[in-house]
């Protein structure tokens, strides 16, 4: 009789649980330093956010946001960087075979927090918005540094020019 119970609980709860993951969100861990100080401030610590999925791809997605998305470089790898222009805007590299860049309709240009250790934008260009799958909202481990993520984007990285309308804004 337990195990009938425990076999109808675990056919109602897992659609559900997949279901949460799938839709609304998941924890995950943060490996390596490009997203020092906001993420891994200690390098031999890790820090686990929560990523929200729901409405990633139609809630707008702002200047300052951390964002996880699939790699351009590797499909099978998920990267956590900070958005620093959307379309339209124009941005200034630090490496990038231009120093100059306006960032194409549907497109976002990405970046580390820790400026030389990151791949990102500045090594393979601006990253179509398709390729984002969630919003870091909160680190929720460990303990000590609970806390929600805060939009913020140094004054030294916004862009040169931002676009005057946008279809994500």
């Amino acid at each position: 009789m337990a195990f009938r119970r425990f076999g109808r609980s675990l056919l109602y709860s897992l659609p559900l649980g997949i279901t949460f993951l799938d839709c609304v969100g998941y924890v995950a861990r943060v490996d390596g330093t490009s997203m020092q100080p906001a993420l891994n401030p200690v390098a031999d610590e890790r820090d686990y956010v929560f990523l929200l999925r729901w409405g990633i791809h139609n809630n707008p997605v702002e200047r300052g946001d951390i964002i996880s998305l699939i790699s351009p470089k590797d499909p099978a790898q998920k990267i956590i960087k900070r958005v620093v222009g959307m379309q339209g805007d124009v941005v200034s590299t630090l490496g990038y075979k231009h120093e100059i860049v306006r960032v194409p309709d549907g497109h976002c240009w990405v970046e580390g927090d820790h400026t030389g250790h990151s791949l990102d934008s500045n090594t393979f260009g601006p990253v179509a918005m398709g390729l984002m799958s969630a919003r870091a909202v909160a680190i929720v481990w460990p303990p000590e540094r609970w806390s929600l993520l805060k939009n913020e984007l140094p004054r030294r990285r916004r862009p040169i020019q931002v676009a005057k309308a946008s279809y994500y804004n």
